[in-house]
């Protein structure tokens, strides 16, 4: 008998968003990250491809995501880079008009798919950030 195992990959977070190494930890309550100290607060980072923003789920539950849009990643800044719309409700490009939910997932197009997510893993006040 014969087994093969085949993976298909999945591009379902951002084809053509350029593959970073990303490693990074911050204090969540340092005081360069205020918003981070309330549900549904955020901060930007600079590392990854186009940055990161980090949302705050709940105390225990942190997000990241990478900055480039998954619509046209590779456009010049300041288009295919993503931010937290003025209204605090939702994450978008400008350029494109793509909106995202604060979980990454794809609110309105021309985006198909959502935003590309880091893992994260927080110890006592440390966030670490990383893929």
């Amino acid at each position: 008998m014969l087994f093969v195992l085949v993976s298909c990959g999945s591009d379902s977070q951002g084809p053509g968003i350029p593959n970073v190494p990303v490693s990074e930890q911050i204090n969540v309550n340092s005081q360069l990250y205020p918003r981070l100290r309330q549900d549904g607060g955020y901060a930007y980072l600079e590392n990854g491809y186009k940055g990161i923003i980090v949302v705050r789920q709940n105390a225990n539950l942190y997000l990241a995501f990478e900055r480039a849009c998954p619509y046209d990643p590779t456009a010049d800044l300041p288009c295919g880079r993503v931010e937290v719309d003025q209204s605090n409700l939702f994450i978008n490009d400008k350029c494109c008009g793509s909106q995202f939910n604060f979980q990454g997932g794809v609110m309105t197009g021309p985006a198909v798919y959502g935003l590309r997510q880091y893992r994260t893993a927080l110890s006592g006040s440390l966030l670490s950030i990383f893929n």
